[in-house]
């Protein structure tokens, strides 16, 4: 990776000059306050020095912390491989049950998805209907003849 010349850090040089202003305000601030015996007097110095010295100094760090990392690498930087991005499953399909539940389920419900033992009921009747992916109610069986 190519080294940067300080001069090509704007955040770098950026939070450096914050960081001086805001000790200078801060200085300032202390200055004026330390002269004034009253709290009415020392008052003006406090909102107009030393808070926003106090802020410019938090700024600086910011900015200097923020300077110092690289820019992220993007996508054709990494060299990386698309992701293949499995489909969901589909609302298609017999409503399943996981071994146990009471409750039918779609077959995209996500209380099922991903569960290899979820599987379509043996008798629907007495099973409830799952309150998340509300299926429809299931067809009653034909009558053989």
């Amino acid at each position: 990776m190519p080294r940067t010349r300080p001069l090509d850090r704007p955040l770098l040089w950026a939070g450096l000059a914050a960081l001086v202003c805001g000790a200078v305000l801060s200085v300032i601030g202390w200055y004026g306050i330390s002269g004034e015996r009253f709290a009415e007097r020392q008052l003006p110095y406090i909102a107009s020095c030393t808070v926003p010295g106090a802020a410019l100094i938090v700024a600086g760090a910011v900015l200097l912390a923020r300077g110092d990392r690289e820019p992220a690498p993007t996508r054709e930087d990494t060299g990386a491989e698309p992701v293949e991005v499995s489909t969901p499953p589909s609302a298609e399909g017999p409503l399943l049950q996981v071994p146990g539940g009471t409750l039918l389920h779609r077959p995209d419900c996500p209380l099922v998805t991903g569960k290899p033992d979820a599987a379509p009921p043996d008798d629907p009747s007495g099973l409830n209907l799952c309150p998340i992916c509300e299926p429809p109610p299931p067809e009653p069986p034909a009558a053989e003849a």
